[in-house]
């Protein structure tokens, strides 16, 4: 058997491998798996004064284990990996392929808000956790209805219900949730202004050999070939892995925002109009070659 040492993750972003854990699936491959915590530590405050992500640390969460040599490989959304793989101070970090669900997300109002439409958001604050995947994902959602200098983004913690608890305060307009949390504020009234899918991918250091990635794929596979069979009995997850939910319950969630597919390498073409376009908003400027940050091979 094979030890592989995890970040631990949420439903949101990594429910077919919490199922692989849960269900033996990963033991059937050879491997155990030790999760260790990412976010021990974190600081859960909003800064709006910060609204540059240059200004923080892309490691500060996803990464952070990782790049102190205590992990050997994490999950976290597309988008972000690549400028942690940039600024990584692990010389074999790459990325090695998507991860198996592909996330939901939304952008949110409170029930008082005077917007209800993207373009409204123009010039007010929007807070997002800057480097993780509903960053990004708040950004190709405005710029599809706003001009870039109309964007006005802050810093906002990790964490969705942080983030909720902030909007719902009047600290910031809006900010971007995932589940339960982008239910919990429907079920309280909130507006969902805007909403996508997204990817994810696995970051490894040469710990995780092809033939590891390849029996902890073989493990995540079938965990997503059981979730697409019954998804509805899978939904627990995401209320049983928050303790701040409030009365939310699995009735109040809906399977159609869960997809989950089989792990794959990044499309080539996809890997570089997504390099190019984090470069276009001014980060990953200290990488030439858009190819040094993935390991595609595995």
């Amino acid at each position: 058997m094979k030890k592989l040492v995890l970040e631990n993750t949420a439903p949101f972003q990594g429910l077919a491998e919490l199922v692989a854990y849960d269900e033996g699936l990963f033991e059937k491959e050879g491997l155990i798996i030790e999760w260790v915590d990412r976010d021990k530590g974190l600081n859960p405050t909003l800064h709006t004064e910060i609204t540059n992500p240059l200004e923080v640390d892309p490691h500060s969460s996803h990464g952070k284990l990782f790049e102190e040599g205590k992990a050997d490989m994490y999950n976290a959304c597309e988008w972000g990996n690549y400028c942690r793989v940039q600024d990584s101070s692990v010389d074999s970090g790459r990325q090695v392929g998507r991860r198996a669900i592909v996330t939901f997300a939304g952008l949110v109002v409170r029930p008082d808000s005077e917007v209800f439409t993207p373009q409204q958001l123009a010039g007010k604050l929007v807070g997002v956790p800057f480097y993780f995947g509903t960053h990004y994902l708040a950004l190709h959602m405005l710029e599809g209805f706003l001009t870039r200098d109309q964007i006005n983004l802050c810093s906002a913690p990790n964490g969705s219900r942080r983030r909720y608890d902030a909007m719902m305060s009047g600290e910031i307009e809006a900010t971007t949730l995932t589940e339960p949390y982008l239910s919990l504020a429907e079920k309280n009234g909130c507006r969902v202004i805007a909403s996508a899918f997204y990817h994810g991918t696995e970051v490894a250091s040469d710990k995780v050999d092809d033939e590891t990635y390849r029996s902890f794929n073989k493990a995540v596979c079938e965990a997503v070939r059981r979730i697409n069979i019954d998804k509805e009995s899978y939904l627990h997850y995401f209320i049983d892995h928050h303790e701040d939910l409030d009365d939310l319950s699995v009735s109040d969630l809906r399977a159609s925002r869960i997809v989950v597919v089989e792990p794959a390498p990044i499309p080539v073409r996809e890997l570089e109009n997504t390099a190019e376009w984090i470069k276009s908003w001014g980060m990953l400027g200290q990488t030439e070659d858009h190819l040094d940050l993935v390991r595609n091979a595995a």
